[in-house]
């Protein structure tokens, strides 16, 4: 009984300290302020915050314990809407960082190894998928 214990509070630590990294990442990357100031409601962003990092936190109960939500197919028309503004959001910040690799490349000075950079980052990207999915790591 300890063990399961133990195991289940390092289970749930590495989840709260990748979730909390996601939200990190989130606010780093100014998707949430930017969120605020488009829909003119700047005086919520802590708020906004806060339910960010609830959702994070609720995400990991429920993907931990696999808990389930009988709400029916109302309820997953509102997450998948509300999934897909998310998710819209986060391509819409990772499409302004790659704003900073032309100009990082610059800077260093990197224009000659620099089309074996990007085919070694897709080929490393697409060895940890195959990898990924033979060893069926995925939850």
């Amino acid at each position: 009984m300890w063990q399961q214990l133990f195991l289940g509070f390092i289970g749930f630590s590495a989840g709260f300290i990748v979730a909390g990294g996601v939200v990190g990442l989130l606010i780093g990357l100014s998707v949430i302020p930017r969120y605020a100031g488009i829909t003119r409601t700047a005086s919520h962003v802590m708020l906004y915050e806060d339910i960010t990092f609830l959702g994070t936190v609720f995400g990991n109960c429920f993907l931990l314990f696999h808990w389930n939500l009988p709400l029916g197919e109302p309820f997953l028309l509102l997450y998948g809407l509300f999934s897909g503004i998310f998710l819209g959001g986060w391509i819409l910040a990772l499409a302004e960082m790659a704003d900073i690799f032309p100009i990082f490349s610059r800077r260093l000075q990197l224009t000659f190894g620099l089309p074996l950079l990007i085919i070694c980052v897709a080929l490393g990207k697409t060895f940890g998928s195959f990898l990924y999915y033979y060893k069926h790591w995925m939850p």
